[in-house]
């Protein structure tokens, strides 16, 4: 389990074993239950994680119930509302538990100690803002320059077995469309 987070840290930056010990002695698991919040919208956000085992998603919910979800996070994936956090604002998306989860909790202000005591920490927060700006620049392209199909077929690349493991409503809210057009795909391509 603990070599896995590791395998996740140092994706980013190769930092040495005492400073892979400063982190993991700051930091906590937990576990969460299916449908349970690691992060509420509206909820001022303290922490963030890693993904040990298990699977969330950040998801909007308008006024009328209607569920946007942002992206899928499954094992390994660093998980936050950052800008909330750091900004000690309201978060506005709720970070939920699709499965069974385990996730390495570490705390904003031990997180603050951790870079101040070695800038090294730094460089991984840079990576890691990094990776979440590709990320949500690629998804903006991809829904003002590709139609749904293509958007599907993106997520089955990207995710491979996340299909089996998310309900058909969360892809067609992932993929900005409704769970009966993702039907029809689906039939189209023979899935």
């Amino acid at each position: 389990m603990l070599a896995e987070i590791i395998k996740s840290i140092r994706k980013f930056t190769d930092l040495s074993e005492q400073e892979i010990s400063e982190f993991t002695e700051i930091s906590k698991i937990e576990n969460f239950d299916p449908k349970s919040h690691f992060i509420r919208a509206g909820q001022i956000p303290v922490k963030f994680g890693i993904v040990v085992t298990g699977l969330f998603r950040y998801v909007y919910i308008s006024q009328e119930g209607k569920e946007f979800t942002k992206v899928f996070m499954p094992e390994g994936s660093f998980i936050s509302s950052y800008s909330a956090m750091i900004s000690k604002t309201t978060s506005h998306f709720f970070i939920e538990a699709l499965e069974e989860s385990e996730v390495l909790i570490i705390s904003y202000n031990n997180w603050q100690k951790l870079k101040a005591q070695n800038p090294r920490w730094n460089l991984l927060l840079v990576k890691l803002l990094e990776k979440g700006y590709s990320v949500k620049e690629k998804r903006e392209r991809e829904f003002l320059l590709l139609d749904a199909e293509s958007r599907y077929r993106i997520f089955l690349e990207e995710y491979p077995d996340l299909e089996k493991r998310v309900k058909q409503h969360m892809i067609a809210s992932y993929l900005g469309i409704t769970p009966i057009a993702l039907s029809r795909i689906r039939k189209n391509m023979g899935a």
